[in-house]
């Protein structure tokens, strides 16, 4: 089977980002964080604290046990929102991407000549250059000459994504790995079962249950005993993967939005709990609206301090209103079981979703008056400026909700800010 996948995977790409802003975190261990807390987690780390064992995830109190002298720095996601706007159309020059499948991945597939080995090396050259070239050009004057090497890619090259996919991150930082048809399966045998996507500690732990316990033993596996292990068609279709195949997958359709958020020490209240909802439900509610659906459901999420859970659900007529989502969101906060406790964790999910166009007559689903108003404060915010005009409830939670960045969507600053 032909090379027929590209996968480019931006190097410890938040960290990388403020490196590449900030000349004087080069060469320096550095850790990016929500708030500058030692209460928190660290989104990510830079190749040099890498070394040390942090990674995304890492507390802030053990990263700093871990790696003395790193240093935080606060999270800018409209900084890594741009420049990935910037890499992607630079690839997007020597190639097309067929889909970008995260803020610091993309997938290209190889077409005519670019599928001889040969050829998609050349290609590959020509990305990493397309990206030093950004580096150079974002990076401040003076120091330019180490741009390149503060913002690097991997890519990896095989005969279906999945595969390319493993190859990005056989070497890093900066790898390019081909994994061929002859490389197979022997090329896959010295990896963990973690690293391959779609394989966590629950699908791990399914795997060892059914005595596969190594990636040698899962690449000589018999279809029925990938599919037993999977408990779906999913491991015949890994079966597939690991033998080169190229398997296209179903596009799936949208049917949450949401946001969370860990609340910061001066918020751990039922006051500063509930505003930080009010903030999410109306940051989800402009989404939802931009992207042409409406919601049918909202589901509260709640974490105390002391580790106590709790979530609840309403459903309603679909409808795009933040009015409505506001009075449901109050509902459920009225419903919740966690008082005594110090909330530290809040979300809340739309479900129910459907399109605007498939959904009841407008008069039903948004009435006129609220129609205008959210109208009229979408349209100051996103020609003005985020946050000008917002919903009472909200009021003291804004500069604790900052845009995040999930793993599998890249958020429009415009909107989710």
């Amino acid at each position: 089977m032909p090379l027929r996948s590209l996968i480019v995977d931006f190097n410890s790409y938040f960290a990388s980002v403020e490196q590449l802003l900030v000349p004087e975190l080069r060469g320096r261990p550095i850790a990016v964080v929500p708030v500058d807390t030692d209460s928190t987690s660290c989104i990510a780390a830079s190749k040099e604290a890498k070394r040390f064992g942090v990674k995304t995830g890492t507390g802030v109190r053990e990263a700093k046990q871990m790696c003395p002298g790193i240093k935080m720095v606060e999270s800018r996601p409209e900084e890594y929102v741009r420049l990935h706007h910037l890499l992607t159309e630079s690839i997007e020059n020597c190639t097309h991407i067929e889909q970008i499948m995260s803020i610091d991945e993309a997938w290209c597939e190889l077409t005519g000549k670019q599928r001889e080995r040969a050829n998609a090396e050349k290609l590959a050259k020509e990305m990493k250059e397309a990206v030093a070239r950004v580096a150079r050009a974002e990076s401040p004057e003076g120091h330019r000459a180490t741009a390149a090497d503060a913002l690097t890619c991997s890519i990896g090259i095989s005969t279906n994504p999945w595969l390319a996919k493993v190859a990005s991150d056989m070497r890093k930082p900066d790898g390019l790995v081909f994994i061929e048809q002859s490389d197979l399966p022997h090329k896959l045998h010295a990896l963990e079962l973690r690293d391959f996507c779609g394989i966590g500690p629950s699908m791990e732990r399914r795997l060892k249950e059914c005595g596969i316990r190594t990636v040698e033993r899962m690449c000589s596996a018999t279809e029925k005993e990938l599919r037993n292990a999977w408990q779906s068609v999913e491991g015949a279709r890994v079966w597939r993967l690991l033998r080169g195949e190229y398997v296209p997958r179903e596009a799936t359709k949208k049917r949450v939005i949401g946001h969370s958020h860990v609340l910061p020490p001066d918020l751990r209240s039922d006051a500063g709990g509930r505003a930080v909802c009010h903030r999410l439900v109306q940051k989800a509610a402009m989404r939802l609206r931009k992207a042409g659906y409406c919601a049918g459901g909202l589901q509260l999420s709640l974490r105390s301090r002391e580790g106590k859970k709790w979530h609840d659900e309403i459903s309603f007529t679909e409808t795009q209103d933040t009015l409505e989502f506001l009075h449901a969101l109050d509902v459920l906060w009225e419903r919740r079981d966690m008082r005594g406790t110090e909330p530290k964790k809040v979300g809340i999910t739309f479900f129910r979703m459907t399109p605007g166009k498939n959904s009841t007559p407008m008069f039903q689903v948004l009435r006129s008056d609220h129609a205008s108003l959210c109208a009229a404060i979408d349209k100051v915010n996103l020609g003005i400026g985020r946050n000008k005009v917002y919903f009472g409830g909200a009021h003291g939670a804004l500069k604790y909700t900052p845009m995040r960045i999930a793993f599998t969507r890249i958020p429009d600053p415009a909107t989710e800010g």
